[in-house]
């Protein structure tokens, strides 16, 4: 694949870059391979091990070849393809692999409801302290060890994977928080009698069935 970036000069083998100094060719070179091995995102370990110095690394993402997206990952940019509609939910579990999607953004990954929320609901247990630092807004919630676990799907893609807790689960929370989505969702389910009845679960082990 041929990089966005057309050379001014086909026979200059060098770049002046934005430290002054000169970027062989070779460098885009091993860019275009990158774009051909990977797809969607890649690590700083695996950017490393194709020859890059953490110096290129950054000159590549202040170019536009790469879209870091968290400490450590990038989004290939410069492959002009289009992120996968969850991205948000990768992106954070790059940046924390223990983070789990819930509340109204689990709800809205599994199509439950229509309309995005303005901040990707994140899980994490209290004493997780990851940074979380991503290019868009987030909320989280801290859960005891106990109650973090219940619940959790782990989502593949052929971007990466994440977690993200269950429609039932990320209901009762949603209940619990005495949200007005979640009463009307609630409504809906009591349609469905084997959902209702892993909806009942979760509310009797939360001690929230009264809130049904």
């Amino acid at each position: 694949m041929m990089l966005t970036c057309v050379r001014k000069n086909a026979n200059m083998r060098v770049r002046k870059n934005a430290f002054g100094g000169c970027m062989r060719s070779n460098t885009y070179d091993r860019m275009e391979n990158v774009y051909s091995k990977f797809k969607g995102y890649i690590g700083t370990k695996e950017l490393l091990g194709e020859g890059f110095t953490n110096r290129q690394i950054a000159f590549m993402a202040k170019e536009g070849y790469l879209e870091k997206v968290c400490h450590g990952y990038y989004w290939l940019a410069g492959k002009n393809e289009d992120k996968p509609s969850d991205y948000k939910c990768i992106e954070v579990c790059l940046s924390d692999p223990r983070a789990v999607i819930c509340m109204n953004s689990a709800l809205y990954y599994q199509g439950v409801i229509k309309v995005e929320p303005e901040y990707l609901s994140v899980a994490t247990v209290r004493t997780d302290r990851s940074l979380l630092s991503m290019n868009f807004p987030i909320t989280r919630h801290y859960f005891s060890v106990s109650n973090y676990s219940v619940g959790i799907r782990k989502k593949e893609t052929q971007y990466g994977c994440y977690n993200i807790y269950d429609i039932e689960r990320s209901i009762c929370d949603l209940l619990r928080l005495e949200s007005d989505i979640a009463v009307e969702i609630t409504n809906n389910v009591k349609n469905d009698e084997e959902q209702y009845r892993r909806l009942l679960k979760y509310a009797e082990l939360f001690q929230m069935r009264q809130k049904l």
